[in-house]
């Protein structure tokens, strides 16, 4: 059983407590209907209190969370007949992407998503979702075929960054990143961003511009994370909750100050809590972003997409 987050331990201390009641009332066969509603009830209460009112910290605690649904979740849930294409054609796969067509309700799509391990093994093999060049240049490969076909893309976003060792330096991380943003600025197809989990920095970016930006209500979306912020502006790590909400990274932060477009409700307590509700509420928001989009013509798609991109970070200046 996973550890639960610091704010969730009131609720799992009464649900035990529920438990542990009904177990009793089984082995004694004694009627404890009442007492077990009424603790029930006041669960329900406290997880509506608790769940409603998060901080940034603690929805950046559960973006993170380990039981969270991956891209390949969504991919098997959200779409059929998923073919998986692989490599860069340059350098070699990278499995902190995955990529490839499937159908929508019948209708071909290219998926293109950061993709994170559930366990230690797998995050190792796909380097904890922070991609290489290599990953990016794929999934530009990929773009640029469903431009070819005139296919729609949709990204699933999920990376703490992109991966920033010695190699990836070598082989051209920013340049890749730089093209990536530059391609998917230019295609001539519908594009909808999913943030599903962790949205970070230019990793986050380099699949992140679309002409539709939704983001998962616990899912974070920011230029650096809470705890590299902190690091950089008071020297000290700890202080990563005071940073979280400085950088305003979450959904109803960022659809406030219309860096997104939508929010994607999840279930009570995050996606993990149900993966299948979660992504029939995916699901939905892509198709109906998706017909949208398929109204408007590539011309203006792209001016569109450029105008939206511009816009981001208007502020007006006050002379003295």
């Amino acid at each position: 059983m996973v550890k639960p987050l610091d704010f969730e331990k009131p609720i799992v201390e009464l649900e035990q407590k529920i438990e542990e009641l009904k177990q009793f009332t089984a082995e004694r066969e004694m009627d404890l209907s009442d007492e077990i509603k009424k603790l029930e009830n006041k669960s329900s209460s406290l997880k509506r209190e608790i769940f409603g009112n998060l901080t940034a910290w603690q929805r950046t605690q559960i973006a993170r969370h380990v039981d969270r649904p991956t891209a390949m979740d969504y991919i098997n849930k959200i779409f059929d007949n998923f073919i998986e294409l692989h490599g860069d054609r340059l350098y070699g796969e990278d499995k902190s992407i995955v990529g490839g067509i499937a159908k929508l309700n019948g209708k071909p799509v290219t998926v293109v998503g950061h993709m994170k391990g559930k366990d230690t093994k797998e995050n190792i093999s796909r380097n904890f979702g922070m991609p290489h060049p290599e990953g990016y240049r794929k999934a530009i490969r990929l773009m640029k075929q469903a431009e070819k076909f005139n296919r729609p893309i949709v990204c699933l976003v999920d990376t703490p960054g992109a991966y920033c060792g010695i190699g990836a330096e070598e082989r051209g991380q920013s340049i890749a990143i730089a093209e990536s943003i530059q391609k998917m600025s230019n295609l001539t197809v519908p594009i909808v961003v999913v943030v599903i989990g962790e949205g970070g920095s230019g990793g986050a970016l380099a699949l992140g511009v679309g002409d539709k930006i939704l983001m998962l209500e616990n899912s974070i979306y920011s230029v650096i994370s809470p705890e590299g912020a902190s690091t950089i502006l008071w020297k000290d790590a700890t202080k990563a909750q005071e940073a979280a909400e400085a950088l305003q990274i979450t959904a109803h932060q960022l659809k406030e100050l219309n860096i997104i477009d939508q929010i994607i409700e999840e279930p009570l307590g995050g996606a993990h809590k149900d993966p299948g509700t979660t992504a029939e509420n995916i699901k939905k928001a892509i198709n109906l972003n998706l017909e949208n989009l398929h109204e408007i013509s590539s011309n203006d798609l792209v001016e569109e997409r450029y105008n939206k991109l511009r816009k981001m970070g208007d502020f007006v200046a006050h002379s003295n």
